[in-house]
């Protein structure tokens, strides 16, 4: 599950991830976060740092500290300086400056899931 209010990246990992045989869902705002991962149960979730509404680190922080969602590996992505910062304060497990290759991409997905089983 992947969280970006950029339209066009959100395609491109699309695209990227499903091409790895990976069921890809998009959102571009967290607004109810807890509830759209309650109700779709990802592996992953790919989780940008401007999201709208409440942005990534907070959202990042309401599903870590959820005693159901927290074991679900988060990948932390931003074109801030500091991401991996960020990723830490947010409780991140993984973090991915922007822009990146897509064997980043992919090499981080695999270490996030690989994790999570």
């Amino acid at each position: 599950m992947i969280f970006d209010d950029d339209v066009n990246l959100l395609e491109i990992c699309s695209l990227i991830l499903t091409g790895k045989n990976f069921e890809v869902i998009v959102r571009d705002t967290c607004a109810e976060i807890i509830r759209e991962v309650g109700l779709q149960e990802p592996d992953l979730i790919i989780m940008d740092n401007r999201i709208a509404d409440i942005g990534g680190v907070k959202a990042t922080q309401l599903l870590k500290s959820h005693l159901i969602f927290s074991r679900i590996p988060v990948i932390f992505f931003s074109a801030h300086n500091n991401v991996s910062e960020l990723a830490k304060e947010a409780g991140a497990d993984f973090y991915l400056s922007k822009p990146f290759n897509i064997a980043e991409l992919e090499s981080l997905v695999n270490a996030a899931i690989n994790k999570a089983e």
